[in-house]
């Protein structure tokens, strides 16, 4: 049994960040329900981050709504829109990803639904919140990014700003919303009572970088000082980052410089850096020392000196080898869905183990609409 098995969640979001939120709630057990509009659906099964599609959705859709079931209803239509609340009544869970404003023209307002169903814990992602200047902004990912000053902490300092490979915004933003229902689920188990949880993207990825911005603010207001080569954390000091070698790459995180140098047989040159604040105000300096002295020998030969010693570091994987390795495969990360006319990917598994439990669903994505017969049915609507 699964920690949410019982528990009825309807989606009515779309693109990431509230659909990673439901999946994370299906993978815990949750019936999760996909309301969407017929025709189009999810404007998501058509958002393509490669040219891989798979029975006529992308396959970032699939990833993202597997194991759910589909209802498809348009709310602007009083019909259908008296369906949903039938299904709101029974519900344990909704949430949604509409901009401010437009679920009050459906009259699905939390102030509204709870009237409905008291216990209903209602869950909303927006992109900057419900008040101030950009309510109405589109909340997508890169906009986000940009706007919260994440894009200042990657790549060197004479590189443009440089937004995260993926969508960092929506993953955070999603994850939060999880938290925030689980935590009013408890709440309603004590007081009968459900809630509303309220998340925005921008408020995601700002907590997302509690460490550097705590920092900022309490340092008189020094701007990130990205490193001017191989930079990997705009506030941290040599060795930091990623270092060619002769055959690859090796990642170095925190320790002392000194110990470094006498470990790879270049004390000599980093020796004048035995202040541990020179690692900060010289880092520069120390990488460029580093990144030439380890071009000399090959990623192995630099792992077999400094992973006996305790120092932290690391390889540079593709995911080709990663998937090799059996430092991977032993984590059983990969599954198989399959929708019901047998059109199947391989895709990620939920992260977490309960009591030493994996969670898997052979469950796929759904086509539009393709459970509103049996929900129907189910549910007298």
């Amino acid at each position: 049994m699964k920690p949410l098995d019982g528990l009825l969640v309807l989606d009515l979001s779309q693109f990431l960040a509230g659909p990673s939120a439901a999946l994370r709630l299906a993978d815990l057990g949750a019936r999760v329900v996909k309301i969407e509009r017929p025709g189009t659906g999810d404007l998501c099964r058509q958002l393509y981050i490669s040219n891989l599609e798979l029975d006529g959705d992308s396959t970032l859709f699939h990833s993202i709504n597997r194991n759910k079931e589909s209802f498809a209803a348009d709310l602007k239509k009083a019909g259908d829109r008296s369906q949903v609340e039938k299904l709101i009544r029974r519900a344990d869970v909704l949430l949604h990803s509409y901009r401010p404003g437009v679920i009050e023209k459906f009259g699905l307002q939390y102030a509204a639904v709870r009237t409905i169903n008291p216990r209903l814990v209602y869950g909303q992602i927006t992109g900057y919140g419900q008040q101030g200047p950009w309510r109405t902004k589109p909340g997508q990912d890169l906009l986000v990014q940009s706007l919260s000053g994440l894009v200042w902490l990657n790549g060197n300092a004479d590189q443009p700003p440089m937004p995260f490979g993926l969508a960092a915004a929506d993953m955070c933003a999603g994850a939060h919303l999880v938290q925030g229902i689980l935590a009013c689920l408890v709440r309603r188990g004590v007081t009968g009572k459900g809630g509303l949880v309220e998340v925005s993207l921008l408020e995601s990825v700002l907590d997302y970088q509690f460490e550097v911005l705590t920092t900022h603010l309490n340092d008189g207001g020094r701007l990130p000082q990205r490193s001017a080569f191989n930079n990997a954390h705009s506030y941290l000091g040599a060795p930091y980052g990623i270092y060619a070698t002769s055959d690859g790459y090796l990642a170095l995180a925190m320790g002392s410089v000194i110990r470094l140098g006498q470990l790879l047989g270049c004390s000599e040159s980093l020796a004048p850096y035995e202040d541990p604040k020179s690692w900060f105000d010289q880092r520069d300096e120390i990488k460029r020392i580093l990144a030439e002295h380890l071009k000399t020998q090959t990623t192995g030969h630099w792992l077999g000196i400094l992973e006996p010693a305790d120092v932290w570091c690391s390889d540079i994987f593709t995911w080709s080898k990663l998937l090799e390795h059996e430092g991977f495969r032993v984590l059983d990360m990969v599954q198989e869905v399959s929708r019901s006319n047998g059109a199947s990917l391989r895709t990620t598994r939920c992260p977490i183990r309960i009591d030493g439990e994996i969670y898997k669903s052979s469950k796929g994505s759904p086509k539009i609409g393709e459970n509103a017969g049996a929900l129907s049915k189910e549910f007298g609507l």
